[in-house]
C-alpha cells in the first residue's frame, strides 16, 4: 500500500506543477519560458499506511506551493481510502475529481483537479499495466474491509494479493472490490495474473 500511495502522492504533485508551469515534464514549451522546473528533493510523510518517502517536484523560483501535501506537512491522512478504491474498483475520472475535490478543497479549479486527475490515472495505468514477476516466493491473500460509496456508503470488502519477490521486496500483485457475499471459502481464490484491477 505504500507504494501505490507513493504513485498516487507523486502524480498528484506531478499533475500540481503542470498546472501551475503550464506545460509537462519535458516539454520544449517549458525551454526559456521563466519560470520552470528545477529537480525534485526528498520528503517522508507520515500516512494511514506507514511512512511513505515520495519526491516532490521543485521549480527554479521557489514559488511552487504543493497543496496535497504542504511544504511543511509531515503526516497526511485520507489519501489510503483513495488510494485502494482507484486500485480496487478502477474509479471514473469522474469519482477521482471528487475525491481529489474532498482533498484539496472547494478552492482549487476544475482545470487544476482535472490536470491531477490525468496525472493520477496515468500513474495508477502505469503500475497496472507493470508485469508481474515469473516467480514469487510467498503469496498471501487477504482481505479488508473499507467503508466505500458505491452509490450509497456500505463496506466492502478488498481483497488484496501481496506477494515477496526472489530478492526480498515485497508487492501488492493486485487489489479487488468485493461485493459483501464472500464467505470464507470464496472470493479471491486464484492466482493475479496482471495488477488490473478485477
Amino acid at each position: 500500500m505504500q507504494q501505490l500511495t507513493k504513485r498516487l502522492l507523486e502524480s498528484a504533485l506531478e499533475g500540481e506543477i503542470t498546472d501551475r508551469l503550464g506545460y509537462d515534464k519535458h516539454d520544449p514549451a517549458g525551454k526559456n519560458g521563466g519560470n520552470s522546473r528545477n529537480g525534485t528533493r526528498s520528503k517522508t510523510v507520515l500516512t494511514d499506511v506507514g511512512p511513505v518517502e515520495i519526491v516532490v517536484p521543485r521549480d527554479r523560483d521557489g514559488s511552487f506551493e504543493p497543496r496535497i501535501v504542504n511544504k511543511r506537512q509531515k503526516r497526511l491522512t485520507g489519501v489510503d481510502e483513495m488510494v485502494i478504491s482507484l486500485a480496487a474498483k478502477g474509479l471514473t475520472t469522474g469519482e477521482v475529481q471528487a475525491h481529489l475535490a474532498e482533498v484539496y478543497g472547494a478552492d482549487v479549479s476544475r482545470q487544476t483537479i482535472s490536470t491531477i486527475t490525468d496525472k493520477v490515472l496515468e500513474g495508477m495505468a502505469e503500475w497496472q499495466s507493470t508485469p508481474l514477476d515469473t516467480v514469487y516466493p510467498v503469496v498471501c491473500i487477504d482481505a479488508i474491509h473499507m467503508k466505500m460509496r458505491d452509490g450509497a456508503v456500505a463496506n466492502r470488502p478488498i481483497h488484496v494479493a501481496l506477494a515477496v519477490t526472489a530478492e526480498g521486496r515485497r508487492e501488492v500483485l493486485g487489489l479487488w472490490a468485493g461485493d459483501g457475499s464472500e464467505g470464507p471459502s470464496t472470493g479471491c481464490t486464484s492466482s493475479p495474473r496482471s495488477r488490473t484491477a478485477a
